[in-house]
């Protein structure tokens, strides 16, 4: 079979509805100035699905820092990888900053957060090693397991949050590992982002007295939003230091583009000279460091900015769970609120929400979550205000009712493109 004729034939779980879908439910078109009011399909709407946790987007520190360091770099310099040509006392500058806030001794820039996950993992584990990872782990993470596997590495999964399993799984990892003279890597989350419950990173931290791993935390979701000074999930825990590689993105809390890894400074060293993704690949462009660095004194000293993004969460998270919708485990911004229905019903949900709500949020349906259930996914943010929050649970609370009765059930999908 010719390979293009497969993909004709089998577009995949998401691409089967592109027909029906493509620039509404995915691929949507939100235009005008990034914040909680938006243009979608002409009309101003609510928005619930920006990352922009505390507000930076938009700050007006931050749109002038950028808008001069591009006025005065442009959009190349500097030309060419780290290792070759495209380092800088600026690039350096943020780093330094960055591992101070995370309690590491360093920290290494990386152009983009998923290509810079599966790279570290890549990079550090050897055929010989083993990891042991938790089941709902983002994509970038999974893809680096795959990897692993590739070059004939081993893996142990254990289920979501479940102390009990990861021990088992620590216990099969320990004794493949000594057959095989390596060492194991154990990859969690400080917020799963999906759920978004924390990972249990004081207890898998704890097994260190019974287990020799090391633990890499992603924590994308909890950089900015989580722990007395934004430092992270580790920091809320108080198990930041016992952390042994620290990995954030800039395109949450941050509002930008790049990520960064910080650890001790022989496993930053290490990782420097063996990245695939940055060795190979062009330095990260000086408007997004010298913005990154804005932006990381902001998160700093702007505790004001984290301090209303908590009052517009626990708001909007205590106000719907009032009205009886169910949450799931979030402890975090990410608000989950999840309904019973199929494709049908959830897509007629969004498009109430959207056409006669005037609200925007995700949705996510199977495969991503079990067939029967509808997420629909919420982000708070700081810039949001309490009239959004109050405005937004009435209207969930009316679109639930009708999906009680039927409403969504009995209605084809309408078609938007007509």
């Amino acid at each position: 079979m010719d390979i293009f004729d497969k993909l004709r034939q089998n577009k995949g779980d998401l691409g089967q509805y592109q027909k029906q879908g493509h620039g509404y439910f995915m691929f949507p078109k939100l235009e005008g100035e990034i914040g909680p009011r938006m243009k979608f399909r002409g009309k101003e709407v609510l928005n619930w699905s920006l990352n922009n946790y505390i507000g930076l987007a938009n700050h007006p520190e931050i749109r002038k820092t950028d808008a001069d360091a591009a006025a005065e770099y442009g959009m190349a310099y500097p030309m060419g990888a780290r290792m070759m040509s495209g380092q800088t006392s600026r690039h350096e500058e943020l780093e330094q900053e960055l591992a101070s806030f995370v309690g590491k001794q360093k920290s290494y820039l990386l152009n983009y957060g998923y290509q810079g996950m599966v790279s570290i993992v890549d990079s550090l584990v050897s055929r010989k090693d083993v990891i042991v990872y938790d089941s709902e782990c983002h994509a970038c993470i999974m893809d680096g397991i795959f990897l692993h596997k590739a070059k004939g590495g081993k893996s142990y999964v254990f289920a979501h949050n479940d102390i009990d399993k990861c021990k088992k799984m620590l216990g099969f990892a320990t004794r493949l590992a000594s057959e095989n003279g390596g060492g194991i890597l154990l990859i969690t989350e400080g917020v799963f982002g999906m759920a978004g419950d924390l990972g249990k990173l004081d207890e898998i931290i704890d097994l260190k007295k019974e287990f020799n791993f090391r633990i890499l935390v992603d924590d994308a979701h909890g950089f900015g939003t989580m722990g007395k000074t934004g430092a992270g999930t580790g920091e809320h825990f108080g198990v930041q230091d016992q952390i042994d590689i620290y990995f954030s993105t800039f395109a949450k809390a941050m509002a930008g583009i790049g990520a960064f890894v910080a650890a001790d400074e022989d496993v930053v060293d290490f990782l420097q000279y063996n990245l695939r993704s940055q060795i190979f690949a062009k330095s990260l462009p000086m408007p997004m460091v010298i913005g990154g660095i804005k932006r990381l004194e902001l998160l700093k000293n702007c505790s004001e900015l984290r301090e209303n993004l908590w009052k517009v969460v626990n708001h909007l998270q205590n106000g719907l769970r009032a009205q009886g919708f169910d949450l799931g485990k979030t402890n975090s911004p990410v608000t989950p609120v999840y309904m019973k229905g199929g494709v049908a019903e959830a897509t007629n949900v969004v498009m109430d929400l959207r056409e006669n709500y005037n609200i925007f949020c995700s949705m996510v349906i199977y495969p991503v979550i079990p067939k029967g259930e509808i997420l629909l996914r919420l982000i708070p943010t700081a810039v949001h205000s309490i009239e959004d929050v109050e405005y937004t649970i009435k209207a969930f609370t009316e679109v639930q009712k009708k999906l009680n009765d039927g409403k969504y059930s009995t209605t084809q999908i309408a078609n938007i493109f007509e």
